[in-house]
């Protein structure tokens, strides 16, 4: 059964799906709100990318599964979701001044994933994002074993991908996430 909060949400979902074709040409929004409306769990977590300030909007589909692909899309890295190290280990590391939370671990509780490298440069593809904060990417595991994190933004015209301590945070540096429904 569906909320009242949900078919909020699905109504905003489709103002704004409707609002920016560029993102998803060629998918069908009556598609979109069926599956939607077929997964609660899924409308759960777009929820909660809602109310961090995510803005998410379908990007795209998975050509293999069938699934729709949304990410955050607001312009800048959303505002409840920043101050934060990248993982776990790194909020451990850290003796003094710890963040509330990592990344990485509030993508988990979210259900969400957070943005690739190579899904963060296809979303610039679609606007101009993050020309005031930072977004933590996805690390490679191996560099992540070396105590560094990677986050990227738009700065001069141009996608950057840079490196950090995975423990260090932001005040402008938080985390956009990728959904599949």
């Amino acid at each position: 059964m569906m909320t009242e909060v949900h078919q909020k949400l699905i109504e905003k979902l489709k103002d704004r799906f409707e609002d920016n074709h560029k993102r998803h040409e060629g998918i069908n929004w009556e598609e979109v709100k069926k599956r939607l409306q077929a997964a609660p769990e899924k409308l759960r977590s777009l929820q909660k990318m809602e109310e961090t300030g995510g803005e998410p909007d379908v990007v795209g589909i998975d050509e293999r599964t069938g699934e729709f692909i949304f990410y955050d899309c607001a312009a800048e890295s959303p505002k409840g979701r920043r101050s934060l190290c990248y993982d776990r280990d790194a909020l451990e590391s850290r003796k003094k001044f710890k963040p509330e939370n990592s990344a990485v671990d509030l993508a988990h509780e979210m259900g969400i994933e957070l943005l690739s490298e190579e899904e963060y440069i296809e979303l610039q593809k679609l606007g101009i994002f993050d020309t005031k904060t930072s977004s933590w990417l996805k690390t490679p595991s191996d560099i992540r074993l070396l105590g560094g994190a990677i986050f990227g933004d738009f700065r001069f015209g141009r996608t950057f991908i840079y490196h950090n301590g995975a423990e260090s945070y932001y005040a402008a540096r938080g985390f956009r996430g990728s959904l599949r429904v």
